[in-house]
């Protein structure tokens, strides 16, 4: 697997100084965890699951989530679990295919030990378990049942809990929810490989619901609970983990109150008058806004319900030429006592001490998303990545 693997190699020298790098389900967590990308979730029930995860993952998706939880209905859940098993083995039937990591979306502890045990060998093909509403009581269920899981079937398999209860949302029980959460994940640090974040959830709790031209970071109360999840889990002092930024809920507008937040230059500049009208259209405008706000709060990759959201998560997770020459910079070995210096772009400070995490995660995020070209944009990344 690699970002941007789906078009052709001539086409990424054009656009890369340094190509994104390639990655399998065995790769170590850290890279898996920054790799993820835009995580496609698909409900469990579909009848041509495989085949629909091959197309995807010919079209860019890197990750995908199966899912048996709130995307079905209750009386679904025995006919998607069937389902799910006969899709495996579909896959495992095509040796031949290039797959995305597939995680499953479990609502119950149990599940996860009965699926991996009637997926049997098939099981090959599996990165992982999302676990839903996970609090601390919640969440050592779902981690003893993955450990065990896992011990069983020989296979590693990562957790990716996500973080949507009402307690985290209310303020006299956030700080002790997140400190349980903290506990419960610190145990279990091997195995957690990201936290996500259940914003529908959130809002759900104030019955609130988000407009197509708002971010989430617009919703003051789903804000402050970002920030206190990456506050907690997110620190950049060993003890934190990746966390993802939430879902983006709309893929047609038919009205909208707000002007566009998308500038018309950048498209103009690169003749893409039409992309930009076309990114409009379909909302991903507060998309692109939403995603650069996840990544200004400490977030990386993000969870999507549509195939649209999947190019533009990848296109603005690419390191520019600037950030991976100032991060370059800032972490040379002579540069270890500290100090300042003007960025090789001259137009910025780096303070080497202050800015060395965040030059870490730079280069981090270059491994797998790759630096584009001095003279290439999102714009180009866009209309590059784009597929029939």
């Amino acid at each position: 697997m690699r970002h941007f693997g789906h078009i052709a190699p001539e086409e990424r020298q054009r656009l890369f100084f340094r190509e994104p790098g390639v990655f399998t389900a065995d790769s170590p967590a850290r890279v898996l965890a920054a790799a993820l990308g835009a995580t496609l979730y698909s409900p469990a029930t579909r009848e041509r699951l495989a085949d629909d995860i091959v197309k995807q993952a010919g079209r860019g998706v890197v990750s995908m989530v199966l899912c048996l939880e709130d995307s079905i209905d209750d009386a679904e859940v025995v006919g998607a679990e069937e389902n799910l098993v006969r899709q495996f083995a579909d896959l495992a039937a095509r040796p031949d295919a290039d797959l995305p990591l597939l995680f499953i979306r479990v609502r119950f502890p149990e599940q996860i030990p009965d699926l991996v045990r009637r997926l049997g060998p098939d099981v090959r093909l599996l990165s992982g378990f999302v676990l839903p509403k996970f609090t601390e009581e919640r969440g050592i269920a779902f981690l003893e049942a993955l450990t065990a899981a896992e011990a069983a079937s020989g296979r590693r398999l990562f957790a990716m809990p996500v973080l949507e209860s009402p307690e985290l949302m209310y303020r006299e029980t956030r700080v002790e929810a997140l400190q349980g959460i903290a506990h419960t994940v610190d145990k279990y640090r091997d195995r957690v490989l990201a936290l996500r974040l259940g914003v529908t959830d959130f809002c759900s709790s104030y019955a609130l619901r988000r407009a197509p031209d708002m971010t989430a970071y617009d919703v003051q109360i789903v804000a402050s609970v970002i920030a206190d999840v990456v506050n907690v889990l997110g620190r950049a002092d060993g003890t934190g983990f990746t966390v993802t930024g939430p879902v983006w809920e709309y893929f047609r507008v038919q009205e909208r109150m707000f002007k566009p937040q998308l500038r018309t230059s950048p498209f103009l500049e690169n003749h893409a008058g039409r992309l930009r009208e076309t990114l409009i259209e379909h909302a991903l405008d507060g998309l692109l806004r939403e995603i650069s706000l996840d990544q200004a709060n400490g977030l990386l990759g993000k969870t999507c319900i549509h195939p649209s959201h999947v190019l533009p998560v990848h296109a603005l997770s690419v390191v520019s030429h600037e950030e991976f020459s100032d991060a370059e910079d800032i972490l040379r070995p002579e540069r270890g006592g500290g100090g300042v210096l003007r960025s090789a772009s001259r137009n910025k400070m780096n303070e080497v001490k202050p800015h060395r995490a965040w030059a870490e995660r730079v280069l981090q995020r270059a491994e797998v998303f790759g630096v584009a070209n001095e003279d290439i944009g999102f714009v180009d990344l866009l209309a590059a990545g784009l597929v029939d």
